[in-house]
């Protein structure tokens, strides 16, 4: 029988609430990239509206009039990605990304 695959392709996404960045990064589905895309951004609002987090990007999906996303890059492997996110956060220095 044949190994399956462990390696897998990720997103690097953009999300805009109003005039504030958020970077994030989820798993793709396929090459549905946008799509898997969109169902993460869905995933952050319902948790928003949900949960009672003290998240910089909680409390802005809550009060957003205006919501956006894109796709940045598309990242073969995890340790890759991850590392290509903490990247782009060091560079673009999003507003709603807090540790």
């Amino acid at each position: 029988m044949r190994k399956k695959r462990n390696d897998r392709n990720y997103i690097l996404y953009k999300l805009t609430v109003d005039s504030d960045d958020y970077i994030g990064l989820t798993v793709a589905v396929g090459r549905a990239y946008l799509r898997s895309v969109k169902v993460r951004v869905q995933k952050h609002m319902s948790r928003a509206r949900r949960e009672n987090k003290d998240w910089s990007i909680c409390s802005a999906l809550q009060d957003a009039d205006m919501i956006q996303y894109e796709v940045l890059e598309v990242v073969r492997g995890r340790k890759a990605a991850y590392q290509r996110e903490r990247e782009l956060i060091a560079s673009i220095q999003p507003s709603l990304n807090t540790f």
